[in-house]
């Protein structure tokens, strides 16, 4: 029995004409699979310039402007909301009861979206639990829009809220599964309706804590679902569809001659989406890895390219130091910590970190020179300040002391990563990643090669980041 799992973005369903290329591409699916199980993304911005609709984020702005007292962005959100919905409903499905179901279902749930945001106006905040419940929405609504389209191309489906399925803990707005029960429950909600020869369509995104509270994964996290439901269905494959022809060497805007990248390990994509490619939550490999679940990356509106192949043995992809992809984060911070009296001296480093801990601020890069004499690390900008001060608290008397010379950050800094397995392992690779940026002038301030054999990230300006991008962009293979 062979299950495919087929994952699409907000702009693979961004509007009837994209959700018709959708029908298209599940009913391929279904004439090779024994089952086909649909996860969706809310609704995205279409290529229409008139459409201006991101769900996801209209959503969590009328939540947040009426916590502000505001009382009529949410309302007028809930009437573009309606607006985009009820036209890929008008537009796709063909049954005039299924019709009304639908667009009753789509207002029920905007119903909701405004009674909630009332409440929220009045108690004057949000709180997580609360946007949790309100970004899901989206997702919601587009199964069931989604599920209609389907069905009217003739394709038996149905639409079904992963808070049936995915259990997780209570960290909203980040929440991880508690796979045990999850298996249990979608194995159970699941595997009926395939030996029915239905087409679960699944909300991607949300879950719901062991209580059945809504929760949600992280932004992006719909593909975390897909997987999360594959694995726990045991499927054969995922098909993650976006609007890309797969994974890419370097960001097209930066490089328009960036390629498609065939096959990549784990350990790649995983440090890849870590470090800035948006076309993976970080997390959507996790839960394939132990089942060695391939995962293919494909483009919705271009489906016979072949896209890239995510793979998990290790021999799947030669370990042979080519450099598949270089990656970028933008609007970071570096922090340094220096001061000869370090040197030797225990605990700095613990104390630095859960200082930055109790900001409750996630660190994306660390390099400490081996002279022990400073610390870097990376945060996000936003953050930076909060950190600063902290860190003067924490070690007031080691600065009164002159042990400590201070801690500065450098504000405008870019992280840039070069990515390949085992390039950290081949010689001359540093070299020519690092001649390269010598060779166009661009200065390096810190550099961290981790114990990931197939990453090296270092820091830049952020005014020379594309620079750098595009001048190791040369340095990639063909792969």
């Amino acid at each position: 029995m062979s299950i495919a799992v087929l994952k699409f973005g907000g702009t693979s369903v961004s509007d009837a004409q994209a959700m018709r290329q959708v029908t298209h591409i599940v009913r391929e699916a279904v004439s090779s699979y024994d089952h086909v199980v649909v996860v969706t993304s809310a609704m995205g911005k279409s290529p229409d310039p008139q459409d201006t609709v991101k769900v996801t984020d209209l959503l969590l702005n009328a939540a947040r402007s009426a916590a502000g007292g505001d009382a009529d962005t949410y309302q007028r959100t809930r009437r573009l909301l309606a607006d985009k919905h009820h036209a890929a409903i008008d537009a796709l499905v063909t049954n005039l009861d299924d019709r009304r179901d639908i667009s009753n279902e789509v207002d029920d749930l905007l119903d909701g979206f405004e009674a909630l945001c009332a409440s929220v106006r009045v108690l004057g905040e949000v709180t997580p639990r609360a946007l949790d419940t309100i970004a899901g929405l989206g997702e919601r609504m587009a199964a069931r829009v989604l599920a209609g389209a389907l069905r009217s191309a003739g394709i038996s489906a149905e639409a079904v809220d992963a808070t049936e399925l995915i259990v997780t803990n209570d960290r909203y707005q980040s929440a991880s599964p508690l796979m045990d029960l999850t298996r249990e429950r979608t194995r159970a909600r699941l595997l009926p309706m395939l030996e029915r020869g239905l087409v679960p369509v699944v909300t991607g995104f949300i879950g719901a804590t062991q209580s059945g509270v809504p929760t949600t994964l992280g932004r992006g996290g719909s593909d975390y679902s897909a997987s999360i439901i594959a694995a726990v269905l045991d499927a054969d494959i995922v098909f993650n569809y976006t609007d890309v022809d797969g994974v890419l060497t370097t960001d097209p805007r930066i490089v328009p001659e960036a390629r498609t990248i065939a096959t990549l390990t784990a350990q790649e994509i995983s440090e890849m989406a870590y470090f800035g490619a948006s076309v993976l939550h970080p997390m959507t490999i996790t839960p394939l890895i132990e089942k060695n679940i391939p995962l293919r990356v494909k483009n919705t509106f271009n489906p016979t390219h072949p896209g890239t192949l995510i793979v998990y043995q290790a021999d799947a992809s030669k370990a042979d130091g080519a450099i598949k992809a270089i990656t970028a984060i933008k609007n970071v911070s570096l922090i340094t910590v220096a001061g000869s009296g370090m040197k030797g001296v225990p605990g700095i480093a613990a104390r630095t970190f859960s200082t930055v801990a109790r900001t409750g601020t996630s660190v994306l890069m660390i390099s400490q020179a081996s002279s022990e004499q400073s610390i870097c690390f990376v945060v996000p900008r936003a953050a930076a300040a909060n950190i600063v001060a902290a860190l003067k608290e924490t070690f007031q008397d080691e600065i009164a002391h002159r042990e400590i010379d201070g801690v500065e950050a450098f504000d405008r800094a870019s992280i840039i990563t070069v990515v390949g397995a085992g390039i950290s392992e081949t010689p001359g690779v540093s070299g020519r990643v690092f001649g390269t940026l010598g060779e166009h002038h661009i200065n390096v301030y810190a550099i961290a090669q981790g114990s990931s054999e197939c990453a090296i990230s270092f820091i830049v300006a952020e005014d020379r980041c594309d620079d750098a991008v595009r001048a190791l962009h040369f340095l990639t293979q063909p792969c």
